[in-house]
């Protein structure tokens, strides 16, 4: 990649790319007027995790999960990104930007795209960007953004067994600042494996614990020969991919209470990297900037993919923008606000609880 001179140059351009649609177009063209494309490095460093590209490894190296990866038996998809922290001292950055643009828009979107896309014919980057691409292309909010979006602020709450102060009395935060620290979308993926399939996306701070994790929600079954009060504590089968911390996978489904009477009941089963594994795992930023010094691209999205992820938000920030009130509060230490969990209900679904 160098030139006559023997330099070369690689730049690494931090998340959000942009604000909106309009400026991450702007952005990229003053880019692109000073440097090649294969020198320009859009981090996302979700997408350098090991958990993360361990659901590539774990849908494409096995034979198990491939055949419910479909409309076919999943019910609902949930992604989350939950903090237990505040804003603290970043009012400056955060402020004005809010919860979707600072996650929903790169590593929840990016997430969603891992885990909806078809199979690539091989893990070189334009292949894994293709496949991407394809399912982000075929994303999209339902218009109807008051029944399948919500937002929240944190207000002063208990957490951690310390009372905390609520976002508008956070240092440099206006109090009637209209910023969401919870987002919540839903996103429809319009092709032939995930019609009629909600992917629900949330992010927030306050929250009663830090968690990332994919859920893949499947349906009930189509019939239960068990008397009714028998399975009364028996949810939805589910598989879970936790990111951070705790990385590893979950396994959710019924099984017999020990006993003379044939009870049903939710159970686990777990894998846990730390205790499948002695290697260390490297941190995400150790493997992308190793890439950038190599100049491989794989883990890092593309402008297209970008865009596509502002097409998907825009039309939800400029609804948010066009609402008189300030976001729903939610108490410090709680799963956000009402209007998050009514977004489900009328889908007939409810949040996890991680």
């Amino acid at each position: 990649t160098g030139d006559d001179t023997g330099t070369w140059n690689r730049v690494v351009i931090e998340k959000p790319f942009g604000h909106d649609l309009r400026s991450a177009r702007e952005l990229n063209n003053v880019v692109s007027q000073l440097f090649s494309p294969h020198e320009v490095f859009r981090i996302d460093h979700y997408l350098g995790k090991e958990t993360v590209q361990n659901m590539l490894a774990m849908r494409f190296a096995n034979e198990l999960f491939e055949p419910f990866w479909n409309r076919n038996y999943v019910s609902h998809v949930e992604i989350t990104m939950a903090e237990d922290i505040g804003i603290g001292g970043r009012a400056g950055y955060y402020d004005g930007i809010g919860a979707a643009r600072d996650v929903i828009q790169n590593h929840l979107l990016q997430l969603l795209a891992l885990v909806a896309m078809e199979e690539p014919t091989s893990f070189e980057a334009s292949q894994l960007r293709t496949e991407k691409t394809k399912v982000l292309a075929a994303a999209r909010v339902p218009s109807d953004y008051a029944a399948h979006t919500a937002r929240g602020q944190y207000a002063t709450g208990w957490q951690g067994g310390q009372l905390v102060r609520g976002y508008l009395e956070e240092d440099g935060v206006s109090p009637d600042s209209r910023t969401e620290t919870y987002a919540a979308i839903r996103v429809d993926v319009d092709n032939r494996r995930w019609a009629g399939v909600p992917f629900y996306l949330r992010t927030a701070k306050r929250m009663p614990r830090r968690v990332t994790e994919v859920a893949l929600v499947l349906k009930q079954a189509p019939h239960l020969p068990f008397p009714a009060t028998e399975t009364a504590a028996l949810g939805q089968n589910a598989l879970v991919m936790r990111v951070q911390p705790d990385e590893g996978v979950t396994l959710r489904f019924g099984a017999k209470v020990p006993g003379t009477q044939m009870e049903i009941r939710d159970v686990s089963m777990d894998f846990v990297y730390g205790g499948s594994f002695t290697e260390t795992s490297p941190e995400a930023y150790e493997r992308l900037i190793l890439d950038v010094l190599l100049g491989d691209p794989p883990l890092f999205p593309q402008h297209e993919e970008v865009e596509l992820g502002w097409k998907i938000l825009d039309p939800v920030l400029e609804y948010w923008d066009s609402l008189p009130t300030q976001p729903d509060p939610y108490a410090a230490g709680t799963w956000g606000p009402a209007s998050a969990a009514e977004m489900l209900a009328r889908d007939g679904n409810t949040w996890r609880r991680p």
